[in-house]
């Protein structure tokens, strides 16, 4: 057997998921079966509605302590009748699946076997098809078998409330281990096996199909109506109740409730939004159509005033036509008249025609003339040019001719000057020539280069040497601040366990890493909050020594970690950066939060006076005794009651009875005496008698100064050291590199200065080669110049050159001056022709004006009549044109709509029908009303029309969905006519059987459906009252004490069994903190509709029963025998085994007897 269950949890390794069929017979087959689809048949039961009801009045009338029913009490808490004059609704039970021959129904557990889960080695068990009651000492593995239940049919850890990971429920000191469970398959269909192979190593799996087949079966181990695991046992109580609406309509009642309610939710809020907009839009299609009233005078106005606009722009338009006809008619009469004036002008310009032929032939000669003195000037101005290029040739000529002689007068000078460089150039070649013959010894360049690369071997092997010392230098230097940084880390931590604080920190962190985390955040962070945010009481609360023990004992693990905040906003901001966000820490941490606003309404004064207190020996309250910031002390009398835990050091002078007599008169509290904590309350019925319950205070733990590790300081001294001498070596080593460094450094000054040497030798080779070379390169230059002086030619032949080019030059100078001389007798010849053409040119000219002034008189009359008859007629005709291109302008700048308007005048003739003038006078009436019309804002038109398109588009917009608003109201109407009938009559079914189980253990429960608009938020509120003077209240997670929670809890779920969908159910331990009778009248209430022909199957999982309870042949007992001193022997220990030989024994003395 396995041993009993270890509080550390060890990890899962890996996890497969096998399924199996089964047969129940002894034949084995592979494969999985089909998929088969759930049926439920849902048939009327009248008669067993009634008999059941009958029965259960029966029962009621007699479970009352006072021996009838007790009054129910309404949302008001008036009472009334519980079930007298409420006329009963029938309605439609909900049937399981066929159930089988041996009383499962599909879905139900056959069998279990678990190998290596938790406590267990191995152990295999078959529950019954109805009730089965497990239980056992704690410890034994009741809970595991919940919790194999859960893993073995693929639902997650979380489910639990336990160890998140699959791998913390394999047996400690195993690598592996597996869940086998059996479930009925549908009628005349094999079982279904599940194996969940479990490792040590893996944390997850994955098992799709067995979700599809746990969908099938409809096994809601995930709702908490129908599967309640130990720890999950307090989250019923704080089950919203919202969510817990939803989790009934799971469990129970038609499988449609949930997506009908689906559908409402999101119908709901889809008709919410639609709703919302259209509001929206109609506000703003009203203020919009407001908006364009108030327009419409101004656009009338606009309107107004751009029919004026038109009827210029038409005005304007017939205007220039107007005057064009007008000038047209003008330029008519003008042509009439010229035809008049033409025969006058012919016979005054043929009186005239003698003296404009004689005026013509002048024109003509004066003409010739000026043409041949031009011819004349431009033949001058040719010659004038070529003489000024004969000049120029001629001082050219003239300027070579002195360069040569010049050259003839140097010629001795230059030929002396020659033979002098000459002899100087034989005696440089002479010298140089010598200089390298006998060139100055050096030393072999060779012999150099070979000590220069001996030198930098050398080099090579002191900078290899240099190079290795420094790795060996930043080595020590590593290990020197390795060692340096240990010693400082080391004492640190010495520092530290020294600081009373910083030791309390550190055991906080040990204890909630999370709580430890945000405590060094919040320090760092205080600037982010508005007031001081109290740390957990474990660090900012001091007690006093003699009290302490007494004082931590009124602080549960959560009160000691609780962060306490003063305002609200400050406890939403440490929520949401902590809590809801992994902003502060970097991940979402758990940690307790407390805030509540100062009221004091709320404040419950202490139960006794001082003078009260000093009499029956306390020596005060435990809030008097403890040191704190005072804004926590509200939290410390609000929470904790500190202000109302009266402690007394010495049990010898304090009197009980009037303690117990003081304390109980203002309802419960706690005191201490010595080291006994004593909780006072009153009986809840009856007398209401005075109780007491004592335990024992442990010695604190976490308010008293933990003392240091002797074994943590040890090591600390043992690690300072081990840095002290690791410091001390790398002195030791780094002297030796020092010294090291330094030969390295002489050695390497050494080569250098011989280097530097070698160097200086070879610069003195290099430099009497690089002379030698140079020299012989100066000798030939100097040959070649020495060549040239040799070779230059004779002076001789130098003075016949030049004599006979000065002779050349000479000659040609004097044909230019013969050609000079010739040009100008002929430029003088044509400068004479020239100059007698001018004068006969101004001679004529001088006739012509005589003429002309002679002939001015007589041709005076015939300009005035040729001016007359040419001046009317041109004037008539531009004005006639410019006015009709200033019409066809006009016409073509108007737009479509002015073109036809005229064009239509033009054909009826209205546009002929005034005069230009009065056109005009009409214009500028117009233009007087334009003026007057002119305060109006061109672009309100545009405004008024753009909005009154957003008007139309809106109000189509509002349409499409108000159409949509009342297709989604049908949807909601037929929705809401399928769902809420059907709600309400399984809230009214598990109501009538809730508050029936109430009643007859003599208290009082109601379930109703609270309403709202918003489907979403539509809840179950379960309404309790546990004593005769309270109202009904609602169950929540604070108001009710633990028993009143899990009676609740169980009355609940029996009240919904009847009504379960799903195969199986199961609670664990929920009868703790029940009284004896309570427990009882649940037990067999359970017992009882747990048992009928067709209830499900149902596992109640409990520490303890109490002696004498119900029992029916359809229930299944099964006993928990597990531990580590468990014998190997199978009939040491065998409990059925000791079971029947008890059955057997008494049965032999029953005969005998």
């Amino acid at each position: 057997m396995a041993p009993r269950e270890n509080s550390v949890p060890k990890a899962v390794k890996s996890e497969k998921v096998k399924l199996e069929k089964v047969k129940l017979e002894k034949t084995k087959q592979e494969g999985v079966a089909a998929r088969t689809t759930r049926r439920r048949d849902v048939q009327q039961d009248d008669d067993a509605e009634a008999e059941e009801d009958e029965q259960s009045e029966n029962e009621e009338e007699g479970a009352s302590p006072k021996g009838r029913k007790r009054a129910r009490i309404n949302a008001e808490g008036d009472s009334r009748p519980a079930d007298d004059n409420v006329p009963k609704k029938e309605r439609t039970r909900m049937k399981t699946l066929p159930r089988d021959v041996d009383g499962f129904i599909p879905g139900a557990i056959v069998r279990v076997q678990l190998k290596n889960f938790v406590t267990y080695d191995y152990v295999e068990f078959r529950p019954g098809p109805y009730l089965n009651m497990i239980f056992g000492p704690n410890g034994t593995g009741k809970s595991t078998i919940a919790c194999a239940i859960c893993l073995g049919l693929n639902f997650p850890p979380s489910v639990l409330g336990r160890a998140s990971d699959l791998n913390s429920f394999v047996k400690i000191g195993t690598n592996e281990g597996h869940i086998e469970i059996e479930l009925k398959g549908p009628k005349g269909k094999q079982n279904l096996v599940i194996r969940r192979m479990l490792s040590a190593d893996n944390k997850i799996c994955y098992g799709r199909e067995i979700n599809a087949r746990m969908s099938e079966l409809n096994v809601q181990i995930s709702n908490l109506c129908t599967f309640l695991p130990q720890d999950k046992v307090s989250e019923f109580a704080r089950m919203s109740p919202q969510q817990l609406l939803r989790e009934t309509q799971r469990a129970a009642g038609d499988s449609k409730l949930t997506s009908w309610h689906d559908t409402l939710i999101g119908t709901g809020r889809e008709l919410k939004l639609l709703q919302e907009s259209m509001t929206v839009d109609r506000d703003r299609l009203k203020t919009m159509q407001e908006r364009n009233e108030g327009l419409e005078r101004d656009v009338q106005r606009v309107h107004e005033r751009r029919q004026i606009e038109r009827k210029i722009e038409l005005l304007e338009l017939i205007l220039p036509f107007k005057e064009y006809m007008e000038a047209k008619v003008a330029y008519a009469a003008a042509k009439a008249k010229q035809r008049r004036l033409h025969e006058h002008v012919k016979a005054l310009k043929a009186k005239n025609a003698p003296v404009l032929e004689f005026k013509q032939a002048l024109e003509l000669q004066i003409q010739d003339v000026n043409g041949k003195r031009e011819a004349k000037k431009t033949s001058t101005k040719r010659r004038f040019q070529a003489m000024e290029r004969k000049f120029a040739d001629n001082e050219r000529m003239e300027t070579e001719t002195e360069e040569a002689k010049n050259k003839l007068d140097s010629l001795k000078k230059n030929e002396k000057e020659r033979l002098k460089d000459i002899a100087k150039l034989e005696r440089t070649i002479a010298s140089q020539q010598q200089q390298l013959d006998n060139p100055v010894k050096t030393e072999n360049i060779d012999d150099i280069n070979n000590e220069i690369k001996r030198l930098a071997l050398e080099h090579n092997k002191i900078q290899e040497r240099h190079d290795e010392l420094q790795e060996r230098q930043k080595a020590n230097v590593e290990e020197e601040s390795r060692y340096r940084k240990m010693r400082d880390h080391n004492m640190q931590g010495l520092k530290q366990l020294d600081d009373v604080s910083h030791r309390k920190l550190e055991d906080l962190t040990r204890w909630d890493r999370d709580a430890g985390d945000t405590v060094k955040w919040l320090r760092m962070n205080r600037d982010k909050f508005r007031m001081e945010v109290f740390e957990p009481p474990m660090l900012c609360l001091t007690p006093d020594p003699k009290f302490v023990n007494a004082i931590e004992a009124c602080f549960n693990a959560n009160n000691m970690k609780t962060f306490v905040a003063q305002c609200e906003e400050d406890y939403a901001l440490l929520n949401r950066l902590v809590i809801d966000t992994p902003e502060a820490l970097g991940r979402k941490a758990r940690i307790n939060t407390w805030y509540r606003a100062q009221d004091a309404r709320q404040f419950v004064p202490p139960p006794m006076t001082q003078e009260e207190m000093l009499e029956v020996g306390f020596d005060g309250y435990a809030i008097d005794h403890v040191q704190c910031p005072e804004g926590l002390k509200w939290w410390l009398q609000n929470a904790l009651s500190l202000h109302r835990t009266a402690i007394a050091l010495d049990p010898n002078r304090f009197n009980a009875s009037r303690a117990m007599e003081l304390i109980s008169r203002s309802g419960d509290a706690n005191y201490f005496v010595g080291n006994v904590r004593n909780s006072v309350s009153r009986s809840r019925y009856g007398k209401r008698l005075v109780q007491n319950s004592t335990r024992d205070v442990r010695p604190a733990k976490n308010f008293v100064h933990s003392a240091i590790d002797p074994a943590i300081k040890q090591k600390y001294d043992k690690q300072i050291a081990e840095a002290n001498q690791g410091l001390a070596l790398c002195e030791e080593e780094a002297h030796v590199l020092a010294k090291d460094e330094a030969e390295i450094k002489a050695a390497d000054d050494t080569r250098k200065s011989e280097y530097n040497a070698l160097m200086d030798r070879k610069a003195k080779v290099v430099s009497a080669q690089k002379k030698l070379a140079a020299l012989g390169q100066a000798i030939e230059r100097n040959r070649l110049k020495l060549h040239n002086l040799q070779n230059a030619p004779s002076v001789e032949n130098e003075r016949e050159r030049l004599k006979a080019k000065v002779l050349t030059l000479a000659r040609k100078r004097a044909d230019i001056i013969k050609e000079y001389c010739r040009t100008i007798r002929i430029v003088m010849k044509e400068q004479e022709e020239a100059t007698r053409f001018g004068l006969e040119y101004l001679q004529l000219c001088a006739n012509k004006t005589a003429l002309e002034v002679m002939c001015k008189e007589q041709d005076q009359e015939y300009q005035r009549a040729l001016e007359e008859f040419n001046g009317a007629l041109r004037d008539a005709k531009e004005d006639s044109k410019v006015k009709l291109q200033v019409s066809k302008d006009k016409l073509d700048s108007v737009d479509d709509e002015i073109r036809a308007q005229f064009r239509e005048m033009e054909t009826s003739g209205e546009a002929n029908a005034k005069t230009a003038e009065e056109v005009q006078s009409e214009l500028e009436k117009n233009r007087s009303q334009l003026e007057m019309n002119a305060h109006t804002n061109p672009g309100v038109v545009d405004t008024y029309n753009n909005r009154k398109l957003a008007i139309e588009s809106l109000t189509a917009v509002i349409d499409d969905r108000e159409a949509k608003v009342e297709r989604i109201e049908r949807q909601i109407k037929a929705a809401r006519d399928n769902w809420h009938p059907a709600l309400q009559e399984l809230v009214n079914s598990v109501g009538t059987r809730f508050s029936a189980a109430f009643d007859r253990l003599g208290c009082a429960g109601e379930i109703k459906i609270r309403e709202h608009e918003d489907y979403d938020k539509w809840a179950i509120d379960i309404l309790v009252k546990f004593r005769d003077q309270e109202k009904l209240q609602l169950l929540t997670g604070e108001r009710q004490s633990g028993g009143e929670r899990s009676l609740t809890t169980i009355l609940y779920l029996m009240s919904l069994t009847e009504e379960a969908r799903a195969p199986f159910s199961l609670v664990d331990e929920i009868n703790q903190g029940m009284d004896q009778r309570a427990e009882r009248a649940v037990h067999n209430s359970l017992v009882e509709v747990t048992c009928k022909e067709d209830s499900g199957q149902y596992f109640l999982i409990t520490p303890k029963l109490l002696p004498d309870l119900n029992y029916k042949e359809r229930m299944k007992v099964l006993c928990v025998n597990n531990g580590e001193w468990i014998s190997e022997d199978s009939r040491i220990g065998y409990m059925m085994g000791l079971v029947e030989g008890y059955v057997k024994f008494h049965s032999r003395s029953n005969a005998s007897a």
